[in-house]
């Protein structure tokens, strides 16, 4: 089923162009959430290089915010376990889970930096979390969140519990330091390596904190959104493509 404009309105008849809250767009969130800046265009290319015909659209890019409880099913069950054990080691929760995230039926718990290993260890080891398994962490970098600017996100599994959650720790451009967790989770020594390498971010006490995929004499840090591209030129068929920051832009 179509509308007369051609537009699909989706399983649950709701015309996705039409509702900035629907549930199948990800990313818009109406006016819910954390502002951290405002796209323009597709892609936000601000030098005449955007080819996809939105070079007009403007809109507000936020975050998720925090949740209220109730978080719905085993979500509040977890937060609640993690922050009694919390306690009972004389740690205030609020001191050390920032925000407690509800989004697109993931839960996402924000640790403030510093009590990072403490809140994987007790969601490793205590009997009614049991998050056995750190699946690795990735690096993200929100330019537009200042203060704030680098994150890393770690996915949790507990395979006695059959559950997953995420936690996310920030950290600014200024100050990119986050303690390691290789201690707990001893699988994340690579990825932690990798997410060194592509974002700068330094991480505390790893074992061995060096490049894994670029030379170690690289200058900065690939996969940060003010990487400039850079680029080797091709040789295609006779002819000279250039690196990408050398193409001419586009009115």
């Amino acid at each position: 089923m179509t509308e007369a404009n051609g537009v699909n309105p989706g399983a649950n008849g709701v015309n996705p162009d039409k509702d900035l809250n629907a549930e199948n767009l990800p990313g818009r969130r109406g006016d819910q959430g954390e502002p951290i800046r405002v796209q323009r265009g597709m892609f936000g290319a601000n030098n005449g290089g955007d080819t996809t015909g939105y070079g007009g659209l403007v809109r507000p890019v936020r975050l998720p915010g925090q949740a209220t409880r109730p978080y719905g099913g085993w979500f509040d069950e977890v937060a609640d376990e993690l922050e009694g054990a919390l306690e009972e080691q004389s740690l205030l929760p609020e001191n050390a889970i920032e925000k407690t995230v509800v989004d697109r039926g993931e839960l996402t718990f924000h640790i403030a930096r510093e009590h990072l290993p403490r809140v994987a260890r007790t969601l490793r080891d205590d009997p009614a979390l049991r998050f056995e398994l750190c699946t690795g962490v990735s690096g993200v970098h929100f330019p537009g969140d200042k203060g704030r600017e680098l994150h890393a996100v770690y996915h949790l599994r507990s395979i006695t519990h059959g559950r997953m959650i995420r936690l996310e720790v920030s950290a600014p451009d200024s100050d990119p330091h986050i303690p390691s967790i290789v201690d707990v989770y001893p699988t994340n020594d690579w990825h932690e390596r990798e997410t060194y390498d592509f974002f700068g971010l330094i991480f505390d006490g790893h074992p061995a904190l060096t490049r894994i995929m670029m030379p170690d004499d690289w200058q900065g840090f690939p996969q940060r959104k003010d990487y400039p591209l850079g680029g080797i030129p091709v040789e295609y068929k006779g002819a000279q493509i250039p690196a990408p920051d050398q193409r001419r832009s586009y009115s």
